[in-house]
């Protein structure tokens, strides 16, 4: 099948990804443009996870107040160098992140973050509720288990479903972008303020 320079211009609106990685995308998938963006999110989680390692010294301290003015958010967007952390798409992922944690309220950035203090109440608060409901003392442990991983995705930034687009988690947003800018890229902190809460 022939690679038209419209397909290849589709394909980089839809994927971000440069010219020549678009055009080999739909030479690999004969043209088909969904199956050439599958493709090249592959390849682009596989260089982002080469990058995981590199030093984030640079970076943007990027905010966001909600409409009304009650809800606001400081986060720390890091990145290798300030010539990647002033580029636009580098700017509206920290812009996308901030709305997100408003809207998401997150209370960690990963897993890593989440204390043994607060990982034993909730373990026990699990217990108690399966115990409550009747459930054989027996699978106890596999619920608790299947309930820390649900509050790991609720509280953890890195595993939310990113609110503007529910099939990618926040982690793969950032892996999409670090394959698109080739820069490693990290949250550090994060503070969400709320009037009235």
């Amino acid at each position: 099948m022939e690679i038209t320079a419209q397909m290849v211009k589709g394909l980089r609106q839809q994927s971000g990804a440069g010219i020549m990685e678009c055009k080999n995308a739909l030479k690999e998938t004969n043209g088909d443009i969904e199956e050439a963006v599958t493709y090249l999110r592959k390849k682009g989680l596989a260089k982002a996870d080469k990058k995981a390692d590199r030093e984030t010294g640079d970076g943007t301290v990027c905010t966001y107040i909600h409409p009304g003015s009650k809800i606001g958010v400081l986060a720390q967007v890091l990145c290798e160098t300030d010539f990647v952390a002033s580029t636009p798409e580098f700017q509206e992922l920290g812009k996308d992140i901030c709305m997100h944690i408003a809207a998401a309220k997150p209370r960690f950035v990963s897993r890593d973050e989440v204390t043994e203090d607060v990982l034993s109440k909730e373990k026990e608060i699990f217990a108690a509720q399966a115990r409550d409901s009747g459930k054989p003392e027996k699978i106890i442990d596999k619920i608790v288990t299947g309930k820390i991983d649900k509050f790991y995705e609720e509280n953890c930034l890195l595993e939310q479903k990113f609110i503007k687009d529910s099939d990618s988690t926040i982690q793969e947003v950032i892996k999409q972008k670090i394959a698109v800018l080739g820069e490693n890229i990290l949250i550090g902190n994060f503070s969400r303020f709320e009037i009235g809460n």
